[in-house]
């Protein structure tokens, strides 16, 4: 590689039942992935353990842990070991009654780097997180690693363009976005290409519009019950600052994924598609409101 570019590694895997024996296959999935020349490896949404949020259930508390705590202790001695970083997504009990969906990231050294707790927070069927967390506070923070300066989102955010406006607004050279999403199993026949083309779609909007890497780890299988539970489609995917996706994952099998990135893509596209020059900053005050017509 020329100097400045940089090794992404995505981890999309099943989830069983057991957090340790999930816990377990993510660590050796990331010495796979550092194996292959990953030099930052992230991992889907809540990989600790199956997708929870499915139903509202006050016994899935006990899966929260305390940041830093035992899965950062953990993961921090494999980022030194393996001189890498790693994005991890845990449920934070940060207090009683307070718990967040919330990204660690491990610096090389074995420190965390920083957190990011997920800010837009979901309510629909079988996404049922606003039981379970508090929105985030920490608004969308960027991070300096080994690799460069990155930004980190949480699955729901993905749809949002104003978080990875102000994440690329701060400097960072990629997006990553730990997910959880899949098919209903009433809804795969009508509507689960276009549900997925859509969540695809959107993130390339992202890269391109600002000019930006894009990363997104999903988990893969099915969890739930056969009539109410979630096929989730994997598809993990890694966008270049245009939009062309650069590496993609299947739709049903556990795979590392890997792509390089560089960061001079990101001043070639910025110089060619000068979208953020030719922002009129002057002119948005009004995106603070939550509505404008009557």
């Amino acid at each position: 590689m020329s100097p400045g570019k940089f090794r992404v590694g995505l981890v999309q895997m099943s989830c069983a039942i057991d957090p340790n024996e999930n816990f377990a296959k993510a660590e050796w999935r990331i010495r796979e992935a550092a194996a292959r020349g990953a030099e930052i490896v992230c991992l889907q949404e809540l990989f600790r353990s199956q997708y929870f949020c499915r139903t509202e259930d006050h016994a899935m508390f006990a899966l929260a842990e305390p940041i830093p705590g035992p899965s950062t202790d953990s993961l921090g001695r494999l980022a030194r070991e393996l001189r890498i970083v790693i994005v991890a997504s845990l449920f934070e009990r940060r207090a009683a009654g307070v718990y967040h969906n919330t990204a660690a990231i491990l610096g090389s050294d074995g420190n965390i780097a920083g957190l990011y707790r997920k800010m837009h927070i979901p309510d629909d069927p079988l996404y049922y997180e606003k039981f379970y967390f508090t929105p985030g506070d920490l608004g969308f923070p960027n991070f300096d690693t080994q690799v460069g300066r990155i930004g980190v989102l949480v699955c729901w955010d993905q749809w949002y363009p104003e978080g990875a406006r102000l994440s690329a607004l701060s400097g960072a050279n990629i997006l990553f976005y730990p997910t959880a999403i899949g098919w209903h199993p009433s809804e795969k026949a009508q509507y689960g290409a276009a549900q997925r083309d859509a969540w695809q779609t959107i993130q390339r909007a992202h890269a391109i519009a600002n000019g930006i890497y894009v990363a997104a780890a999903n988990r893969v299988g099915y969890e739930g019950p056969p009539e109410t539970g979630i096929e989730f489609w994997g598809s993990s995917f890694v966008a270049d600052p245009f939009g062309q996706i650069v590496a993609q994952a299947s739709a049903t099998g556990e795979e590392i994924l890997i792509a390089e990135c560089d960061p001079h893509r990101v001043e070639e596209t910025r110089q060619h598609w000068p979208f953020l020059r030719d922002r009129r900053i002057d002119a948005y005050a009004p995106i603070l409101n939550r509505w404008l017509g009557k």
